[in-house]
């Protein structure tokens, strides 16, 4: 923060501070009319309805009080803490201080309960129903917003129970998967395909043309010469290499009607798994990786 925003800060905190405790004693001694010749009365001249006053009765005293105390506890606050423009504060108090203590106390908690399935392999974590147990919470905390609490996905996020992996679906690639994350480009061919050769791919992925018959020749030719099979192979069967999904298994991430597959064919499709690392650390991404395993070995 620059010296001006500082001393800005600070001053306008004072002010406030000043003009409420002015404001208070002001509203406790306002004045009642200088008209009035009665000395007991204490209304503050505003009448209504003939004889209907509005009286100036001081507050409470333990009401009051609670005023002058919230302006003492203000006061003491901006000593310790952060308030004061770039004054820290007595106490050196930070967010982010305060977060690091936490996750380090966090850390050395649950430290012995990690070191117990740290010379295990997530394929023998399978068996263990206790790192299973703290998978499924670590994914639920952090990966149930996309893939949702049951792990079978939506539109635009794989499901994760039914075996048709991108990437692979050994432990070894989920594991990658939620360590480094992944990027997946599908470039649009639309331009490449034209119009009409986009509906015979459409056909012959929906398989709605007649297997062995010209149309089908024709329909696998496109698919080869629009660039498609350079990703999914010559089959479109996929390539877990690359991250292009078997268009061959009736599974489709995006949606398989011929309105969502002319949309991912015409104008490709660029679908993000951010890396997880560092958000639940080393022993978490193993836990993780045996949890998700453990959905597609039901």
């Amino acid at each position: 923060m620059s010296t001006f925003w500082s001393y800005f800060i600070i001053i306008l905190v004072v002010v406030s501070l000043i003009g409420y405790m002015l404001l208070l004693r002001w509203t406790m001694n306002m004045h009642t009319d200088e008209e009035n010749e009665d000395e007991d009365d204490k209304s503050t001249g505003h009448v209504w309805d003939v004889d209907l006053k509005e009286n100036n009765n001081p507050l409470p005293k333990w009401w009051l009080n609670t005023f002058y105390l919230s302006v003492v506890f203000s006061v003491i606050y901006l000593i310790l803490y952060p308030g004061m423009g770039n004054f820290a504060g007595i106490l050196g108090w930070t967010q982010y201080g305060q977060y690091e203590a936490e996750v380090t106390a966090s850390n050395e908690k649950f430290s012995a309960t990690y070191a117990a399935f740290a010379d295990q392999m997530p394929e023998q974590l399978l068996e263990n129903p206790a790192a299973l147990e703290i998978g499924r919470n670590t994914f639920m905390n952090f990966c149930a917003q996309c893939h949702g609490s049951d792990a079978r996905g939506a539109k635009g996020f794989p499901n994760l129970t039914d075996n048709a992996w991108l990437y692979g679906g050994d432990a070894a690639a989920i594991e990658t998967t939620i360590r480094n994350g992944r990027i997946g480009n599908m470039p649009a061919l639309g331009a490449v395909a034209g119009a009409e050769g986009t509906e015979l791919i459409i056909d012959w992925l929906l398989e709605e043309i007649p297997a062995g018959s010209e149309q089908e020749a024709a329909a696998r030719n496109k698919f080869l010469t629009a660039s498609c099979a350079g990703c999914h192979g010559p089959e479109g069967t996929g390539n877990p290499m690359l991250g292009a999904p078997n268009l061959r298994d009736g599974i489709w991430l995006h949606g398989g009607d011929r309105e969502d597959l002319r949309e991912t064919i015409n104008n490709g499709r660029v679908n993000q798994m951010p890396a997880q690392l560092d958000l639940i650390g080393e022993d978490r991404v193993k836990l993780v990786t045996a949890y998700v395993l453990s959905l597609s070995k039901q």
